[in-house]
């Protein structure tokens, strides 16, 4: 199995950037797909990004496509979600997320994470 641990969260301005990193414990990290959600004040927790178990699939949510760029290191055990041009609605908890399984395309369901981390706190100023 695998832990998540993110960071990188904090306060930024609107139109400004922030990278958050995911280290997982655990030797089959490679194996795993990963997904980043987020969660704001009174909604749903909800799909952000993902990658597949070797870095050659991603898959986002349409309101992050051309901001948002997911990417890992397997030989670190570290998934990325770089945030450019960031707005007051990207404010939330983002959790990193692991699934089991070698799939071509990551998945982007809630229930198809088994494991997640404790979340960082990103906050966009306007």
């Amino acid at each position: 199995q695998v832990q998540p641990v993110e960071s990188g969260g904090g306060l930024v301005q609107a139109g400004g950037s922030l990278r958050l990193s995911c280290a997982a414990s655990g030797r089959t990290f490679s194996s795993y797909s990963m997904g980043w959600f987020r969660q704001a004040p009174g909604k749903e927790r909800e799909f952000v990004a993902a990658i597949n178990w070797s870095g050659d699939s991603t898959y986002y949510t349409d309101s992050v496509k051309g901001r948002f760029t997911i990417s890992r290191d397997n030989a670190k055990n570290t998934v990325y979600l770089q945030m450019n041009s960031l707005k007051p609605e990207d404010t939330a908890v983002y959790y990193c997320a692991a699934a089991i399984g070698r799939f071509g395309v990551p998945p982007s369901g809630r229930s198809e994470y088994k494991y997640w981390g404790q979340g960082t706190q990103v906050t966009v100023s306007s």
